[in-house]
């Protein structure tokens, strides 16, 4: 066994296990860890916990410490930076004439690399582009592809519901969508009522999913046990008239 502290990096992102080395760890004590792009900054949402070994993805990065004023401030500071670099990233693509729409910018904590994500309706040769934003930044640099529905996640929004779109509220990952779903709960086929603000089939479909199938299996039981009600009052029926 060995133990492990859930650690998150964005709102309603991914949850990454790391080794809690040694120190005091609680649910919502925000952290500096170790992972493969840099040093990042993130929130413990899974207490300390041991696991068996053969469950853990080795090797095991570790959390280096909790956050203290110091680094409050250079998470500030890399807040602005990332503002900047968005406006200038901006600018190069336009300069550039590339197909494609800039959606978010971050850099790691230590500003060991800066990654910009985009979308696009194909594939982007960005080449050039990388070449004046590593003259402009000098730092590492990554440029990520990625779908609407992430796009969505990054930015927010309001759903058709009213409500902050689920992506991006508390849906730590995607799960497959079918339209099969939007049939089992008696919903219009139109693609403008079960579509979320990305265009893709809206997730709280999938997740709504389990409670109509677990409905629909006690209303199949219930009525189940009425016919079974309704033979026994036939066959008492029967025993009356046979007196």
């Amino acid at each position: 066994m060995q133990t492990v502290v859930g650690i998150r990096f964005k709102k309603a992102g991914k949850i990454y296990y790391f080794d809690p080395d040694g120190l005091d760890l609680a649910v919502g004590d925000f952290t500096i860890v170790e992972t493969s792009r840099g040093q990042e900054f993130g929130e413990v949402v899974v207490a300390p916990k041991q696991v068996p070994e053969e469950e853990i993805v080795q090797p095991l990065k570790k959390v280096l410490r909790v956050v203290v004023e110091e680094d409050c401030q250079k998470i500030l500071e890399n807040r602005q930076m990332e503002d900047e670099a968005f406006h200038i990233c901006s600018e190069k693509i336009a300069d550039h004439d590339l197909e494609m729409k800039l959606v978010d910018v971050e850099y790691t904590f230590d500003r060991s690399k800066v990654i910009f994500y985009f979308t696009a309706d194909g594939r982007v040769d960005f080449r050039e582009l990388v070449k004046d934003l590593a003259a402009v930044f000098r730092t590492r640099i990554e440029l990520r592809q990625i779908g609407v529905r992430d796009e969505a996640k990054m930015i927010g929004g309001i759903g058709p519901c009213g409500r902050v779109l689920c992506c991006h509220t508390f849906l730590g990952e995607f799960e497959p969508v079918s339209i099969r779903m939007a049939k089992d709960q008696n919903l219009s086929l139109n693609p403008t009522k079960i579509s979320g603000v990305c265009g893709r089939l809206m997730c709280c479909l999938r997740f709504e999913s389990d409670a109509y199938e677990m409905m629909r299996s006690e209303q199949e039981q219930d009525q189940g046990e009425d016919e079974e009600i309704f033979v026994d009052d036939l066959d008492d029926i029967d025993d009356i008239f046979e007196e």
